[in-house]
């Protein structure tokens, strides 16, 4: 290539590096803000199915979207004064029997047992040196306590300001559609729009429905942790219900984490317990996999499962626990996508 004028070319190059730099540097600092919005409109998506439904019960749109945003803060405000007060009050028993369970540890022949296993190990040493470490740290620890309750606080401001976007969404949804629809050349806006309404149709029933099978989880791993007398059972079937959202691998890290609670000594858990609870988790497993989950989400796009593990640890590993759950109706849209558009293409050449 003839390069006519060496210094309005180097200008160009430079000017078009900078606007790509300056486009990367602005998503890397809007990343918090585009995370906010990118989950409203996919809980938005999950609310849209009830508003539809309630159309077609007859209900004016502005009615429908006005009984389901209603419903929806009615529930979480019911979630949060009924549940949350439980859960702090058997988190602060928490920690206040970890003391207990250190010194329980301590008094018995733990470190004894350790030592007649391993006679080459210097057991006691090893536990001087932790004490000593911890000792000598105590304010950089303390300094990360503090730094996970600012974090704390910030993503229950980042939870309020989510749940704004997603009612302001769902009131508008369809003006946002048009919207988009409006920028697709007419020749194409059809078959753009008739892909676009079965993938937000596919991801809301997909919301809805991982929804419903994680309060499953929860609601019955309360009652039955209760029923067994677990400890701290608010807290682990709140727990349960969180990792139930994450698809294919999230009821079985739930269920592992409570069992291996269960068998904590010091607070008032035991190994009948445990056993009790492993039981319980295998065979709820077994009706998640083989009952609900295929009533549930029978009209949810289906992904094959070696792609929902790679969906959600990519996902995951780039935007956490919201990341995974997104990841997986991505890839449904995805292949969606690759499906009803670039398959047929190609068979056309």
């Amino acid at each position: 290539m003839k390069i006519q004028n060496a210094f309005r070319f180097g200008l160009i190059a430079t000017l078009g590096a900078g606007l790509g730099l300056l486009i990367i540097t602005s998503v890397i600092t809007l990343q918090t803000i585009i995370t906010y919005v990118g989950a409203a409109l996919f809980l938005s998506l999950g609310l849209d199915p009830a508003v539809s439904w309630l159309e077609k019960k007859k209900f004016p749109r502005w009615a429908a979207i006005l009984s389901v945003l209603v419903a929806v803060i009615g529930v979480l405000t019911g979630v949060f004064f009924a549940i949350v007060p439980i859960i702090v009050d058997q988190v602060a028993k928490l920690t206040e029997s970890i003391p207990k369970l250190v010194d329980s540890v301590n008094a018995s022949t733990l470190l004894d047992d350790i030592q007649k296993q391993f006679p080459g190990v210097d057991v006691q040493k090893i536990t001087s040196s932790v004490t000593d470490f911890l000792g000598e740290n105590v304010t950089n620890i303390t300094g990360t306590v503090i730094q996970s309750g600012i974090s704390l606080v910030s993503g229950l401001f980042g939870g309020l300001i989510i749940l704004i976007l997603t009612l302001y969404f769902t009131a508008s949804l369809g003006a946002i559609k048009r919207g988009l629809y409006q920028l697709v050349p007419a020749s194409k806006r059809a078959r753009f729009a008739d892909i676009s309404e079965q993938i937000t149709t596919s991801v809301g029933r997909y919301v809805v429905g991982q929804a419903a099978l994680a309060s499953c989880n929860g609601v019955l791993s309360f009652i039955f942790l209760t029923i067994i007398g677990a400890p701290f059972p608010a807290v682990l079937a709140f727990l349960a219900f969180i990792l139930s959202l994450i698809p294919l691998v999230g009821t079985i890290t739930g269920s592992v984490i409570i069992v291996l609670t269960c068998l904590i000594p010091g607070i008032g858990s035991s190994t009948l317990t445990a056993f009790v609870a492993a039981i319980y988790y295998l065979i709820y497993m077994q009706v998640e996999a083989y009952v609900l989950s295929p009533n549930i989400m029978n009209r949810a796009v289906q992904v094959p499962g070696s792609v929902v593990v790679i969906a959600a640890l990519a996902g995951g590993s780039l935007l956490g626990l919201l990341g995974a759950l997104v990841a997986i109706p991505v890839a449904a849209s995805i292949l969606m996508i690759i499906k009803q558009v670039v398959i047929p293409r190609q068979n056309e050449l």
